[in-house]
């Protein structure tokens, strides 16, 4: 269609047509992305939520980073593009099943770490060290993920029809401004404020680069962030715009 033909020319500014949220109908690549979204939410917890690795920065030396920055910050990328592409309602739904997802992953490491091991396996205090759930970063986590998640899927919405779907780039960046330095400024003080092997200057350096990090990361990604909007758009034909949306975090409803 014309409105369609213009997205891929343009690559944000649709047809008037399209200018309001969809009705209900089923999409080939939502579930997709969905899953990915929850994937990647997954092993960047578990494979990078507590290293402290360190990059050299020219001028400043050594400086530490969460490990985790690696890949984490794409899970925000996905969320920006489920906004973009589907609405903030149907951005709700996947950063709800993200939380649970992650609950239930806690819930299960619990589990699994306090069975009592085999006599011939000796590799429990290892398995307790990887894989062990201390419930100050798990509640920080989710609190965290939550929280900054739905203020980078709200900010964007907004500055989409703020903006009037221009500009993917500045709401992209904008989003994740605020939704990582949200997750940033509720993760670090509450699972390692006062911890041990933790100092007071250590979390603010490490929440201060991993802040800094991730909206860097947002930018560097933003070619592939405009390539993958500009395909579900043309593939799914919608567009959504959240007018008269209900921000409320609370509800599942799209």
């Amino acid at each position: 269609s014309a409105a369609l033909a213009r997205i891929a020319r343009t690559g944000n500014r649709p047809h008037k047509s399209m200018m309001s949220a969809s009705p209900a109908r089923n999409f080939r690549y939502y579930d997709f992305t969905m899953a990915a979204f929850v994937a990647i939410l997954l092993l960047s917890n578990v494979l990078g939520a507590g290293k402290v690795a360190e990059i050299w920065l020219p001028g400043i030396g050594w400086w530490p980073f969460g490990a985790g920055i690696l890949f984490f910050p794409i899970s925000y990328v996905i969320g920006d593009v489920l906004t973009e592409v589907y609405g903030f309602a149907r951005a709700r739904r996947v950063i709800w099943a993200g939380t649970f997802a992650v609950l239930f992953m806690a819930f299960m490491s619990w589990v699994v770490v306090a069975l009592p091991p085999a006599p011939e396996w000796t590799n429990q205090a290892a398995y307790e060290t990887i894989f062990g759930q201390v419930p100050r970063i798990v509640f920080a986590s989710v609190a965290a993920f939550w929280a900054g998640e739905f203020v980078n899927s709200y900010v964007l919405a907004r500055m989409k029809v703020w903006s009037e779907g221009r500009h993917l780039w500045m709401r992209t960046i904008g989003s994740t401004i605020a939704g990582q330095g949200v997750d940033s400024l509720i993760f670090y003080p509450l699972a390692f404020w006062g911890a041990a092997g933790w100092s007071n200057d250590l979390v603010l350096k490490v929440l201060v680069t991993q802040w800094a990090l991730k909206v860097a990361w947002e930018a560097i990604l933003t070619p592939v962030t405009y390539a993958v909007v500009n395909f579900l758009k043309r593939r799914e034909g919608v567009d959504v715009y959240d007018r008269d949306t209900d921000f409320t975090p609370f509800s599942a409803e799209v």
